[in-house]
């Protein structure tokens, strides 16, 4: 008898530490204190701007929008990426307004070359949903590729394939290649919330070398946004659960990944997004994960974000924050662009995406 109570009190043990450990990494003992970089606006018309960048020819930002709470609700409605110029009243614009009824955009990429010609690259989820599981017959998972033709899209190519598990963001390479991330190595059901709240490195990165599709990297905990560097040398990679990002070494020809080191962000970093002035990345994510997955299920629940600075010009790299919030103002933050002076911050859920103007 003494031995089954030891046993028992042991696995009791096991299970508290590891609740514990849990609840520290994902931030619910943090306290929340307030940072913001200036005068932060919101603005409507782009639900769930899960993905921002910057046009670097015309200074528009690119937005993924998808209004993901009405899906949840059972009333899905088309996703759209919008243009949106910071410097003016406007609202967001359909950049694809014959975009069919299932498409649901997650992570984009943008790709400029030296004559000026674009290619946009698009995760797109027409018959799956990170937050419901199967809604359809057909792909589950798409990358839309489009031409910039006149600020508008013009689409080139639908590309499927079995290694898209769970794409959430994708980088380009050129007008061809490019790499994405499987947030989950399991499908929907009970194997994926083990993976979730064990954070089994289940999660990859996949390579599109314009012919095939192929693992690059593997032993990922919730892979999510991803990041080249400018001399397409370094390829960067979001761990939501571990609060870090891992760093590869890239060989620009092979397209071959080999991991340099990771580097620790103390939150639950999501989306990157490359400073071309500085090479330099801005960190969007969730300083409360569990309180994040609350807010998912319960839009009445606010949950605190962060946007932040990565210098990676310094040694160790060094985390400036530049807006923390309790989720009042933006709950779910899930990336942060900057362009001369204004940082726009976008959301997984929110009904708006904030612009914030330093020193105003």
């Amino acid at each position: 008898m003494k031995r089954a109570l030891f046993v028992i009190a042991l696995l009791v043990l096991i299970v508290v530490g590891y609740v514990l450990d849990l609840l520290h990494d994902a931030g619910e003992f943090r306290r929340v204190t307030p940072v913001l970089p200036g005068q932060c606006t919101p603005v409507y018309g782009a639900p769930g701007a899960e993905d921002i960048s910057f046009d670097p020819i015309t200074g528009m930002a690119w937005i993924s929008s998808d209004d993901r709470r009405a899906a949840i609700d059972g009333h899905p409605r088309r996703g759209a990426i919008l243009r949106y110029d910071p410097n003016s009243d406007a609202r967001p614009v359909d950049a694809w307004p014959e975009a069919p009824s299932d498409f649901h955009p997650h992570g984009l990429s943008l790709y400029t070359d030296d004559s000026g010609r674009q290619s946009l690259f698009v995760i797109n989820h027409p018959g799956e949903s990170l937050f419901q599981g199967r809604t359809g017959s057909g792909p589950a998972h798409t990358i839309e590729v489009f031409d910039v033709v006149d600020d508008r899209l013009v689409h080139r190519a639908t590309l499927a394939d079995a290694s898209m598990i769970s794409p959430n963001d994708l980088v380009a390479v050129d007008h061809e290649r490019f790499y994405f991330t499987n947030d989950h190595g399991s499908a929907p059901g009970w194997r994926r919330t083990l993976e979730d709240y064990l954070r089994r490195p289940w999660a990859n990165v996949v390579q599109f070398d314009g012919r095939e599709f192929r693992e690059a990297a593997a032993g990922l905990s919730f892979a999510n946004g991803i990041q080249l560097s400018r001399d397409g040398e370094t390829l960067y990679v979001a761990e939501v659960t571990r609060n870090r990002i891992r760093e590869y070494r890239r060989d620009p020809a092979s397209g071959a990944l080999e991991e340099r080191r990771t580097i620790d962000v103390g939150f639950g970093v999501d989306n990157l997004e490359l400073d071309p002035a500085s090479g330099d990345l801005w960190l969007g994510g969730h300083l409360k994960l569990l309180t994040f997955t609350r807010h998912a299920a319960d839009a009445s629940i606010d949950a605190p974000s962060m946007a932040a600075r990565l210098r990676l010009s310094t040694e160790p790299p060094e985390l400036t924050p530049v807006f923390i919030d309790d989720g009042s103002a933006l709950s779910g933050a899930s990336v942060a662009a900057v362009r001369d002076g204004v940082l726009l911050i976008g959301s997984v859920f929110e009904p708006h995406f904030l612009v914030c103007r330093s020193g105003s």
